[in-house]
């Protein structure tokens, strides 16, 4: 049982992080139908963010917390800036949007080995996310150990999606964005500038990658090439959870963590990857409009 319900830990840790990658993109690709493959160069511009503040601020911790919002700041310009400059002209082609964001994440690549440098920068960890809990020890050895690191990414990731929730649901924005996702063209008749909400929403989901980026610090270096990692995995979240649907991205994060920690037991890293992309690829064969559907409303 103690094996079990460690396992089942490692893969909601992995689901986390794979929500937090996932969350920013889940709204953009949603509403705007716009393939960036330049999320992952969001991700890390809100990593670079960390290890800049940690220059000039000595505590980790305070760096940390104070990176949060910066790192969704500067993200989420960046991301306006994307929109305004390049994908505005393109809302109608996506296939354009896709080799456009890519050719911008090279450049963003380029420009942080510019800044950086080529090699792998690591920041420095807060003491108490160093540690460790451990339940049900009855002696040396024995019990779940909880990486407090993991239990903070769980935490941000939570929060995240608890506040994405409640913009979407509660504010005028979220009511605009949630219009314009049903039917754009209805939506701009009835006097809503869906430019504007283009851009807010790009804003919300760039800054979210900046945050996924601030907690991807906690578990490994810093490259400019990390959003490499996990922009392939962010795409599959989304698209099997349902184009635009916050609930399926949350679902499919989770289990797809929870199923890869399962099958790594057995297995190997590699081996546990090929099987779970096995699993996504014989699920979109039987739905490929993913777990959820949009409910649209159309004048035709």
């Amino acid at each position: 049982m103690v094996l079990v319900f460690s396992q089942l830990f490692t893969g909601i840790s992995i689901g986390a992080v794979l929500l937090l990658i996932a969350l920013g993109l889940s709204l953009t690709f949603g509403q705007m139908n716009v393939i960036n493959m330049a999320h992952g160069e969001f991700i890390m511009a809100g990593a670079y963010t960390v290890f800049v503040l940690q220059k000039t601020i000595t505590g980790a911790g305070a760096s940390l917390l104070i990176a949060l919002p910066v790192a969704f700041i500067v993200a989420g310009l960046m991301g306006v800036l994307l929109e305004f400059v390049l994908i505005r002209r393109l809302y109608a082609r996506p296939l354009d949007t896709l080799l456009v964001t890519w050719g911008v994440s090279l450049m963003l690549q380029q420009v942080a080995r510019d800044i950086f440098g080529a090699p792998n920068v690591q920041t420095t960890a807060p003491n108490i996310l160093t540690d460790n809990i451990r339940l049900f020890s009855h002696g040396v050895g024995s019990g779940i150990t909880l990486p407090n690191n993991r239990l903070f990414i769980l935490a941000v990731a939570v929060i995240a999606v608890a506040a994405l929730s409640l913009v979407l649901r509660l504010t005028p924005l979220g009511r605009r964005i949630r219009a314009v996702v049903q039917n754009r063209d209805l939506a701009a008749a009835s006097g809503i500038a869906t430019g504007r909400v283009d851009r807010l929403t790009f804003f919300i989901g760039s800054g979210l990658a900046g945050i996924a980026g601030v907690a991807l610090t906690l578990i490994g270096p810093i490259g400019p090439t990390m959003g490499t990692d996990y922009i392939v995995d962010a795409f599959l979240v989304v698209v099997v959870g349902g184009i635009g649907q916050l609930k399926g991205t949350v679902i499919v994060a989770f289990a797809l963590g929870i199923l890869q920690s399962m099958v790594e037991y057995s297995t190997t890293i590699s081996v546990a990857k090929v099987l779970v992309f096995i699993v996504i690829v014989a699920f979109l064969q039987w739905r490929p409009q993913g777990l959820f559907t949009l409910r649209t409303r159309s004048l035709a």
